[in-house]
């Protein structure tokens, strides 16, 4: 039932956020990119920082998860994507 409640707030990157923010497929994790040239992967249960992969040159504007959960693919402006 929706709420409106308020039950994380989710802080870490340097920039704005660039790319849609996403639920991994099983819901354990959520994924954000922004114009600091990271995409972080965070801990849906404790709001933690799970991975932050730090090595596009501009800002992410596009993450998505594999259907299994075990890779994240960013895209960014800087002309590449990662896996």
């Amino acid at each position: 039932m929706a709420t409106g409640v308020i039950h994380r707030i989710l802080q870490g990157h340097s920039g704005p956020i660039g790319s849609k923010v996403l639920f991994s497929p099983d819901g354990s994790m959520l994924a954000s990119g922004s114009d600091d040239g990271t995409a972080r992967i965070w801990n849906v249960a404790t709001g933690q920082v799970k991975h932050t992969l730090g090595s596009h040159l501009g800002c992410v504007y596009i993450i998505s998860f594999s259907p299994h959960c075990s890779k994240l693919v960013s895209a960014s402006n800087d002309c590449t994507v990662r896996l």
